[in-house]
């Protein structure tokens, strides 16, 4: 769906060019919610801006099933532009206008003249967000959720078959933020849109993205499945933000474990293996001993995960490891 070949992104300032992106390539798969993680001035902003072309790159290719949107001007671009929506992190709602309004009005924009389709487009809209009884309200009679959901209808309205989210959580409390991600998930299942999301929270990605990338710097550093990035993941900045969504888990890495016999093992259960009692029955097989210094089961999106530390001596231990491998299950050796 979305290709960035060798792209980056240099501002010019006092005469000086200064990169926010490095060179880099990317594909984004048809109807996946990608997600893009960083910390502030990492590049976030400017790489997702780059696909509606409100940044235009400093040089490369960003492709869009067969067109080029760097070759795109005028209409053209503005035509191509209607199959995109975005949603912002401060919602952007024209104060001035009703919620109905507010959502009608890219319809208007896109040169909409039918009163009854876009009222009608409109309810619809305002049934999908859960907005409906608050159709005549202005934006300053809303909370932030219902905001950013005035904000998602408007984005859909044209029927855009990307949506672009730009923080589109961060300005929310995390009962907010869960609501919102679930409707987002929702939008993606059923309407099948591609969803580009970039965020500073690991929770967001895991809770609803597919794969991600993560930016430091303006450079791509690490990117993959969310599952291989959440549970293993290699680079420093990535291992932070794991640990910024984790912090029981991220304290329990300072534990020194150099008192604790054995071989100190992360073992990482995925889909149905995280229900299953593998681990009982090849200790049994083996005739080893664990003891769990750590341990967590949650879900990645639909994924259920598990995640356990762990002590593990005897003479059957490599056996063991073979037999857990065997089964499906990743082992990583610890160092003390």
């Amino acid at each position: 769906m979305i290709r960035f070949v060798d792209v980056h992104k240099s501002y010019r300032v006092d005469g000086k060019d200064i990169p926010a992106l490095e060179p880099f390539s990317l594909e984004i798969a048809d109807g996946e919610v990608f997600g893009i993680i960083g910390h502030s001035g990492a590049g976030k902003s400017t790489l997702i801006r780059l696909i509606n072309m409100l940044e235009r790159p400093s040089g490369g290719q960003i492709l869009i099933g067969d067109t080029d949107m760097t070759a795109l001007t005028g209409p053209a671009l503005r035509a191509a532009r209607q199959r995109i929506g975005m949603i912002f992190q401060h919602f952007n709602l024209l104060s001035s206008q009703t919620v109905a309004e507010n959502i009608a009005f890219p319809l208007r924009i896109a040169g909409g003249k039918d009163s009854a389709a876009i009222h009608a487009r409109v309810d619809e809209l305002l049934r999908r967000v859960g907005l409906t009884e608050h159709a005549h309200k202005y934006p300053s009679q809303l909370s932030g959720g219902q905001k950013q959901r005035v904000g998602i209808a408007r984005a859909l309205a044209n029927n855009p078959s990307i949506l672009l989210c730009d923080e589109a959580t961060s300005a929310l409390d995390p009962q907010t933020t869960a609501s919102v991600l679930d409707l987002l998930a929702e939008i993606n299942r059923e309407l099948k849109l591609t969803v580009v999301l970039i965020t500073h929270e690991m929770d967001v990605v895991r809770r609803v993205c597919d794969r991600v990338a993560v930016l430091d710097a303006g450079r791509i550093v690490e990117h993959g499945t969310v599952a291989d990035v959440f549970l293993h993941p290699r680079h420093a900045t990535t291992r932070r933000f794991v640990s910024e969504a984790l912090p029981e888990e991220a304290a329990g890495e300072q534990v020194p474990y150099q008192h604790v016999p054995g071989r100190i093992l992360r073992l990482s259960f995925r889909g149905e293996a995280t229900w299953s009692p593998t681990l009982g029955r090849v200790t049994r097989e083996t005739r080893v001993d664990f003891n769990i210094l750590a341990g967590r089961i949650d879900r990645i999106k639909d994924l259920p995960y598990g995640q356990l530390t762990l002590a593990m001596h005897g003479d059957g231990v490599d056996a063991a490891l073979k037999a857990l491998r065997d089964a499906g299950i990743e082992v990583e050796e610890l160092a003390r």
